[in-house]
């Protein structure tokens, strides 16, 4: 089930990082770089492919992965988006700073950029660029075990759905 599942293109991941970079190898440090996750609970999102699930298993045990419900991708952008305008950092607070970005995409709401990410949509990863990375709370709780996988009772690796539990405790 879960390779079906990786090798459709129209999934996402929520990716977020959850252990430091010191003392990590060149080889994942990099893949952390281009994923945009450079300080820890750093979250964005990923379009699904041979590349980037290949560079998720490369970074795997500094960060934990899965697919997020709208719910949760609304949440995201509401509470902790922001654009990217000039290489500055500027809330999303007003849809104009959208508009001016990606209105010529025919995204021009907050509404159309959260659908786009949503749904994979032609202009993804146009829309994904606009967004500043997520800057979240460490987990309400903490984390349990990090140095373990997920499926061993640990943090990192691939949560699937369950991803939305643990971003709805860092929001």
């Amino acid at each position: 089930l879960n390779a079906v599942r990786h090798d459709r293109e129209h999934f996402h991941d929520r990716v977020l990082k959850d252990i430091g970079v010191n003392g990590v190898s060149p080889k994942p440090r990099k893949v952390l770089q281009l994923l945009r996750l450079r300080q820890i609970n750093n979250a964005t999102f990923v379009k699904l492919n041979k590349a980037t699930i290949n560079m998720l298993r490369i970074a795997e045990p500094y960060i934990t992965w899965g697919y997020p419900n709208l719910k949760t991708v609304r949440e995201m952008v509401y509470k902790r988006g922001f654009g990217r305008l000039n290489d500055r950092r500027v809330p999303l607070s007003d849809n104009s700073v959208i508009e001016k970005r990606l209105g010529k995409l025919d995204i021009i709401c907050i509404e159309d950029l959260i659908h786009e990410l949503y749904t994979v949509g032609p202009n993804f990863k146009k829309a994904n660029n606009f967004l500043w990375h997520f800057k979240l709370n460490t987990p309400r709780g903490g984390w349990r075990k990090k140095t373990n996988h997920y499926s061993e009772g640990g943090d990192f690796g691939n949560r699937e759905d369950l991803i939305n539990r643990l971003l709805r405790r860092m929001i």
